[in-house]
């Protein structure tokens, strides 16, 4: 069995909210779910960029973190869905935040990458 060389700090709150929301596709999966994209071919269409494979790991670890609940209907086909929970709904502050900070701060960020390629294209 694999362990962690170095144990995880659970006494770190960003430790903690990166374990539970963190990660490349988990913001963008909950601010999907919040904006009514709730079955996963919804959010795979919405979420272009990730493979539905990855969106739907992703939804199975939010699921385990008690952010989103999964529900599903009986008949044929399947029906499933996914909702924030309380802590889900908790978290879509923080992710305003995040896209305010994205969006003032795009521009500075697009210029480094662009000078990071230039940096690496000199060779």
């Amino acid at each position: 069995m694999y362990r962690k060389k170095l144990p995880e700090d659970l006494e770190c709150g960003i430790t903690i909210a990166m374990k539970s929301f963190g990660g490349k596709w988990k913001p963008c999966i909950i601010d999907a779910i919040d904006k009514g994209f709730r079955r996963p071919s919804e959010l795979h269409k919405v979420i272009t960029e990730a493979t539905p494979r990855v969106i739907d790991l992703q939804l199975r670890e939010l699921e385990m973190a008690g952010i989103v609940y999964k529900e599903t209907g009986s008949g044929f086909p399947l029906y499933t869905a996914y909702y924030l929970t309380e802590k889900g709904e908790s978290i879509l502050p923080i992710l305003s935040l995040m896209n305010s900070w994205g969006l003032q701060n795009k521009d500075g960020v697009h210029d480094a990458q662009h000078q990071k390629k230039k940096r690496v294209i000199c060779i």
